[in-house]
């Protein structure tokens, strides 16, 4: 029944905006499964939703529309458009970047690993290879040839511009 559930709500984000987990029960609830507000707060955990603003206003998205917009390419200047959402994550759930070698670990909240990590990897940051994430930590690994120290440079660095 939680894969089935699970997977209703992943169908529901993506087609529908939907801003709050009332409306995701409601919405399950249309589709004949029963599920109380903190079954339904596990499962957006679970699934990795992160709710963000766009122009519409707040919705959940699933982790690969981290940026609000669906189907935007993956590499090339579209990352750019991962940016902004990047920087508000950053801002958020970033609370200690150390760097040892070609790695940064950067703590977050509980839980809140995950929806960091997303973003780091959908933001095409040219110093960053990629992310593994638990609960509260990301690793972040430099480039070949690049250190962790110059990786976390520019993660502040983009915390500090002015964005959108």
């Amino acid at each position: 029944m939680k894969a089935r559930r699970q997977q209703v709500i992943l169908e529901l984000v993506s087609k529908e905006r939907l801003s709050s987990q009332a409306e995701i029960r409601n919405r399950l609830a249309d589709a004949g499964i029963e599920a109380t507000q903190s079954t339904i707060s596990r499962d957006i955990e679970e699934l990795g939703l992160a709710r963000l603003h766009d122009q519409g206003g707040l919705r959940y998205v699933p982790p690969g529309e981290m940026n609000g917009n669906a189907g935007n390419s993956g590499s090339g200047n579209g990352t750019n458009g991962h940016r902004p959402a990047l920087r508000r994550l950053l801002k958020e759930f970033a609370v200690s970047m150390t760097a040892s070698g070609n790695v940064l670990v950067i703590t977050t909240p509980p839980g809140a690993a995950h929806l960091l990590a997303e973003g780091l990897d959908h933001a095409g940051i040219d110093e960053m290879a990629g992310t593994v994430a638990g609960d509260n930590t990301i690793m972040a690994v430099s480039r070949e040839g690049i250190s962790a120290v110059l990786l976390e440079e520019a993660l502040n660095q983009l915390m500090k511009e002015n964005g959108q």
